[in-house]
Protein backbone atom coordinates (compact mmCIF):
# COMPACT_ATOMS: atom_id res chain seq x y z
CA UNK A 1 0.00 0.00 0.00
CA UNK A 2 1.28 3.52 -0.96
CA UNK A 3 0.66 5.87 1.91
CA UNK A 4 0.33 9.67 0.45
CA UNK A 5 -0.08 12.95 3.03
CA UNK A 6 -0.63 15.97 1.40
CA UNK A 7 0.46 19.20 3.18
CA UNK A 8 -0.12 23.18 2.87
CA UNK A 9 -0.92 26.11 5.52
CA UNK A 10 -3.95 25.46 6.67
CA UNK A 11 -5.50 22.08 5.81
CA UNK A 12 -8.64 23.96 4.59
CA UNK A 13 -7.85 24.80 0.52
CA UNK A 14 -4.80 22.99 -1.15
CA UNK A 15 -3.90 20.25 0.80
CA UNK A 16 -7.43 18.45 0.97
CA UNK A 17 -7.90 19.59 -2.36
CA UNK A 18 -4.86 17.33 -3.16
CA UNK A 19 -6.32 14.87 -0.84
CA UNK A 20 -9.28 13.97 -3.11
CA UNK A 21 -8.34 14.74 -6.34
CA UNK A 22 -5.93 12.07 -5.47
CA UNK A 23 -8.71 9.89 -4.03
CA UNK A 24 -10.75 10.06 -6.99
CA UNK A 25 -8.10 9.68 -9.63
CA UNK A 26 -7.02 6.29 -7.47
CA UNK A 27 -10.80 5.37 -8.07
CA UNK A 28 -11.49 6.34 -11.70
CA UNK A 29 -7.80 3.43 -12.29
CA UNK A 30 -9.88 1.11 -9.30
CA UNK A 31 -6.64 1.28 -7.58
CA UNK A 32 -8.55 2.27 -3.64
CA UNK A 33 -6.75 -0.79 -2.11
CA UNK A 34 -3.10 0.22 -3.27
CA UNK A 35 -3.38 3.50 -1.48
CA UNK A 36 -3.84 5.40 1.69
CA UNK A 37 -4.38 9.11 1.18
CA UNK A 38 -4.88 12.00 3.97
CA UNK A 39 -3.59 15.69 4.42
CA UNK A 40 -2.70 17.92 6.93
CA UNK A 41 -1.41 21.47 7.76
CA UNK A 42 1.64 22.62 8.76
CA UNK A 43 -0.03 25.50 10.92
CA UNK A 44 -2.57 25.11 14.03
CA UNK A 45 -4.73 28.14 12.48
CA UNK A 46 -6.99 26.09 11.28
CA UNK A 47 -7.44 23.06 13.24
CA UNK A 48 -11.00 21.26 13.18
CA UNK A 49 -12.20 23.71 10.41
CA UNK A 50 -13.90 22.00 7.40
CA UNK A 51 -12.85 22.78 3.89
CA UNK A 52 -13.21 26.10 2.89
CA UNK A 53 -16.56 26.52 1.08
CA UNK A 54 -14.82 28.13 -2.03
CA UNK A 55 -12.48 24.94 -2.55
CA UNK A 56 -15.50 22.68 -1.69
CA UNK A 57 -17.29 24.15 -4.07
CA UNK A 58 -14.74 23.67 -6.88
CA UNK A 59 -14.60 19.94 -6.10
CA UNK A 60 -18.06 19.49 -6.05
CA UNK A 61 -18.02 21.07 -9.65
CA UNK A 62 -15.91 18.15 -10.59
CA UNK A 63 -18.47 15.97 -8.77
CA UNK A 64 -15.84 15.17 -6.01
CA UNK A 65 -16.89 15.28 -2.34
CA UNK A 66 -14.64 16.05 0.67
CA UNK A 67 -17.63 15.42 3.48
CA UNK A 68 -16.33 15.35 6.94
CA UNK A 69 -12.47 16.50 6.47
CA UNK A 70 -11.77 18.85 8.99
CA UNK A 71 -7.83 20.65 9.17
CA UNK A 72 -5.07 18.54 11.53
CA UNK A 73 -1.73 19.56 11.99
CA UNK A 74 1.02 17.18 10.78
CA UNK A 75 2.92 15.27 13.47
CA UNK A 76 6.67 13.59 13.49
CA UNK A 77 4.76 10.30 13.65
CA UNK A 78 2.94 10.98 9.99
CA UNK A 79 6.90 10.81 8.65
CA UNK A 80 7.26 7.19 9.62
CA UNK A 81 3.63 6.26 8.60
CA UNK A 82 3.24 7.99 5.11
CA UNK A 83 5.62 7.07 1.82
CA UNK A 84 5.57 10.37 0.94
CA UNK A 85 4.68 13.62 2.67
CA UNK A 86 3.37 16.33 -0.74
CA UNK A 87 3.96 19.91 -0.30
CA UNK A 88 1.55 22.81 -2.70
CA UNK A 89 4.97 25.36 -1.96
CA UNK A 90 8.33 25.93 -0.76
CA UNK A 91 7.13 27.90 2.77
CA UNK A 92 4.86 24.69 3.28
CA UNK A 93 8.89 22.96 3.15
CA UNK A 94 10.17 25.73 5.62
CA UNK A 95 6.82 24.81 7.85
CA UNK A 96 7.27 21.96 7.88
CA UNK A 97 11.09 21.38 9.21
CA UNK A 98 9.77 22.69 12.42
CA UNK A 99 7.77 19.55 12.72
CA UNK A 100 10.10 17.82 10.60
CA UNK A 101 13.31 18.70 10.90
CA UNK A 102 14.90 16.14 8.55
CA UNK A 103 14.28 14.07 5.54
CA UNK A 104 16.53 11.08 5.79
CA UNK A 105 14.14 8.70 3.01
CA UNK A 106 13.64 11.59 0.56
CA UNK A 107 10.17 11.15 1.31
CA UNK A 108 8.93 15.27 1.35
CA UNK A 109 8.64 17.00 -2.14
CA UNK A 110 6.22 19.63 -4.15
CA UNK A 111 3.61 17.97 -5.65
CA UNK A 112 4.30 19.94 -9.06
CA UNK A 113 8.29 18.03 -8.96
CA UNK A 114 5.96 15.05 -10.15
CA UNK A 115 5.84 16.94 -13.65
CA UNK A 116 7.33 19.12 -16.13
CA UNK A 117 6.70 22.25 -13.71
CA UNK A 118 9.71 20.62 -10.86
CA UNK A 119 10.10 23.24 -8.32
CA UNK A 120 6.68 25.14 -9.13
CA UNK A 121 4.49 26.04 -6.19
CA UNK A 122 0.69 25.02 -6.72
CA UNK A 123 -1.44 28.32 -7.06
CA UNK A 124 -2.35 29.57 -3.44
CA UNK A 125 -6.26 30.26 -3.63
CA UNK A 126 -6.28 31.47 -0.27
CA UNK A 127 -4.45 35.10 -1.65
CA UNK A 128 -5.32 34.71 -5.53
CA UNK A 129 -8.95 33.36 -4.85
CA UNK A 130 -8.62 31.60 -7.97
CA UNK A 131 -9.60 28.57 -7.39
CA UNK A 132 -9.93 27.09 -10.77
CA UNK A 133 -5.99 27.81 -10.88
CA UNK A 134 -5.21 26.08 -7.84
CA UNK A 135 -7.75 22.74 -8.82
CA UNK A 136 -5.52 22.64 -12.06
CA UNK A 137 -2.15 23.39 -10.71
CA UNK A 138 -3.05 20.21 -8.16
CA UNK A 139 -4.91 17.74 -11.01
CA UNK A 140 -2.20 18.20 -12.94
CA UNK A 141 0.27 17.27 -9.83
CA UNK A 142 -1.66 14.45 -8.89
CA UNK A 143 -1.88 13.13 -12.37
CA UNK A 144 1.76 12.98 -12.53
CA UNK A 145 1.98 11.97 -9.07
CA UNK A 146 -0.25 8.64 -9.95
CA UNK A 147 1.55 8.44 -13.07
CA UNK A 148 4.88 8.07 -11.33
CA UNK A 149 3.77 5.80 -8.30
CA UNK A 150 2.17 3.46 -11.08
CA UNK A 151 3.59 4.32 -14.21
CA UNK A 152 0.19 4.80 -15.73
CA UNK A 153 -0.10 7.42 -18.10
CA UNK A 154 -3.74 7.03 -19.47
CA UNK A 155 -5.32 10.32 -18.21
CA UNK A 156 -7.70 12.78 -18.98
Amino acid sequence: MIKLLFICHGNICRSPMAEFIMKDIVRQHHRQNDFEIASAATSTEELGNPVYPPARRKLTEHGIRCDGKTARQVTPGDYRHYDLLILMDYHNKKNLRRIIPDDPEGKINLLLDYTDRKGDSVSDPWYTRNFDKAYEDILYGCEGLFAYLTEETTFR
